[in-house]
C-alpha cells in the first residue's frame, strides 16, 4: 500500500494538488457509572477517559490493537492515576471469553487469545458508547477524552464521512458518531485521539452533525487524528515486539507523558515552557517522531484546510519559511525547525523553492516523503491561521480560537 514517488511527480503533486500526495461482545451494566475522580496533584479539572478499540471481528483484531490499550494505561499510571479506575474501555468483544485478539507467536504462527486489558467494561457495541455518552451527561463536569484504535473504514462517495469499526464488523460513521454527542448538554467537551485509517474525516466531528455546511457545534469539541481522510494509517499488526511498532499513538502518549511504550524516557514535547504538555505538544512531538507514513492533522488544521484553495496553499508556500515562523507557536515552530534541518532546507528561501533544489537521495523512502509533506502542512497551518488573524473576519477568528484552545488543553490541568 505504500508507493514510491519520484522527484518530478513530487514537485507536480505539491504544486497542482497539496492534497492528495500520497494514495493504511459484553455488554456495559447499565447500573455502571463513570468513575469520578482526582488527580494527584489536587482537585485538578480531569476528564472522563473513554478507550474504545479493537478490530470488528477475530481476523482484523491484532494483538497491537490490545498493547495500544494497555499502554495507554501505563501513560496514566506513569502520570499519577489509578488507570484501572479512571478509564471506561471497551475491546472488540469484552468479557465474553472468546479468543478474538490475533497474534504471531515465537513460532511465527497465527494464534488467537482472549482479550487481556484489566478493568475491561465491554464490547465495542453502539448500545455501549451511546450509554456512556448519556452517563457523561449526567455529569457536573462532563468533559471527556477518547482514544480510538482499531480500524477506519473509506467511505468513497463521501470521504467526509468516513467511519471506524465496532465489534461483529459494525461501523459507526462521522454524522452518526456527531449526532450521538449532538444530544449532549452545550457545556460538554470533548477531545478525541484516534489512530485509524482515514481518521481524519472525523475532524468534522467540529460541527453540528458532522456536516461542515453546518456551524460549528455548540459542544466544545477538538481532536486529533493519524492522518488525512484520504490516506490509511499504520500501526495494525500481530507481531508482538512493541519495540518495533511506529504509529501515531505511540508517538502522540510519549509526548504527552514524557515516556514511550518500552519504558524510556522521551525529550520533553513542553515547547512553550509552560511546565505541562498540552495535547497540541504532543501531537507536535508525534509529528517529528512518528516514522511513518503517516500525516497528522488536528481539528484547527482540518478547519484551516477548507479555507485555502490549491492556489492558496501553494502562495502560502511561496513565502520565505523564515517569514511564515515569526507567528508560529512554540509547538509549530518546533515541527518546522526540527524537519528543516532533517532535510537540510534553507529557511530564507520558500518550501517550493527548496522542494526545487532537494536532491532525490533525501526523500527516496515513502517515510521521507511523509515528513516532507509534514512539512509543508505546517508551513500552511502557521501561514493560513496568520491570514484568519489578520483578515477582520470576527467568526473565523474566534473559531480558530476555540480550537486552539481546546486543542491546548492537557490531562488535569
Amino acid at each position: 500500500m505504500q508507493h514510491n514517488f519520484p522527484m518530478q511527480r513530487l514537485f507536480v503533486s505539491f504544486t497542482c494538488s497539496l492534497l492528495i500526495l500520497l494514495p493504511s461482545s459484553g455488554t456495559f451494566a447499565k447500573n455502571q457509572t463513570i468513575t469520578q475522580h482526582n488527580t494527584c496533584q489536587g482537585n485538578q479539572s480531569l476528564p472522563n477517559f473513554l478507550v474504545v478499540g479493537g478490530g470488528g471481528a477475530p481476523y482484523f483484531n491484532e494483538i497491537a490493537l490490545e498493547k495500544n490499550v494497555l499502554y495507554f494505561q501505563r501513560t496514566l499510571q506513569f502520570l499519577g492515576y489509578n488507570a484501572q479506575q479512571v478509564a471506561s474501555i471497551f475491546f472488540a468483544n469484552g468479557n465474553d471469553g472468546q479468543a478474538s485478539v490475533r497474534y504471531i507467536n515465537p513460532q511465527g504462527q497465527e494464534e488467537f487469545k482472549q482479550p487481556e486489558i484489566p478493568n475491561l467494561k465491554g464490547a465495542t457495541t453502539l448500545s455501549n458508547l451511546q450509554r456512556y455518552f448519556q452517563q457523561l451527561a449526567q455529569q457536573p463536569n462532563p468533559q471527556s477524552f477518547l482514544y480510538f484504535t482499531g480500524h477506519g473504514g473509506k467511505n468513497k462517495q463521501d470521504l467526509d464521512n468516513n467511519s471506524f469499526y465496532l465489534w461483529n464488523e459494525e461501523q459507526l460513521n462521522v454524522k452518526q458518531f456527531t449526532q450521538m454527542l449532538d444530544k449532549m448538554p452545550p457545556k460538554t467537551s470533548v477531545v478525541t485521539m484516534m489512530a485509524q485509517c482515514f481518521s481524519g474525516s472525523f475532524a468534522n466531528f467540529i460541527y453540528e452533525g458532522g456536516d461542515a455546511k453546518r456551524p460549528v457545534a455548540l459542544q466544545t469539541r477538538c481532536g486529533f487524528f493519524a492522518t488525512i481522510k484520504t490516506q490509511p494509517s499504520v500501526g495494525c499488526t500481530p507481531e508482538v515486539n512493541e519495540a518495533d511498532y511506529r504509529d501515531y499513538s505511540s508517538s502522540f502518549f510519549a509526548g504527552l507523558s514524557g515516556r514511550d511504550r518500552i519504558g524510556k524516557t522521551v525529550t520533553s514535547a513542553d515547547y512553550n515552557k509552560d511546565g505541562r504538555v498540552a495535547y497540541a505538544e504532543a501531537h507536535a512531538f508525534a509529528k517529528v517522531d512518528e516514522e511513518s507514513i503517516d500525516l497528522p492533522l488536528s481539528t484547527s488544521e482540518a478547519w484551516l484546510q477548507r479555507k485555502f484553495t490549491r492556489t492558496q496553499e501553494k502562495a502560502l508556500l511561496s513565502q520565505p519559511i523564515s517569514k511564515i515562523l515569526q507567528t508560529a507557536r512554540p509547538e509549530q515552530r518546533y515541527v518546522v525547525n526540527s524537519l528543516v534541518k532533517r532535510f537540510e532546507l534553507d529557511k530564507q528561501k520558500s518550501f517550493l523553492q527548496n522542494l526545487k533544489n532537494l536532491n532525490s537521495p533525501k526523500f527516496q523512502t515513502d517515510e521521507q516523503q511523509a515528513y516532507l509533506r509534514r512539512l509543508a502542512m505546517e508551513l500552511i497551518n502557521i501561514a493560513g491561521e496568520k491570514q484568519i488573524r489578520t483578515s477582520g473576519n470576527k467568526k473565523d477568528t474566534a473559531t480558530l480560537d476555540r480550537l486552539v484552545k481546546c486543542e491546548s488543553g492537557s490531562w488535569g490541568k
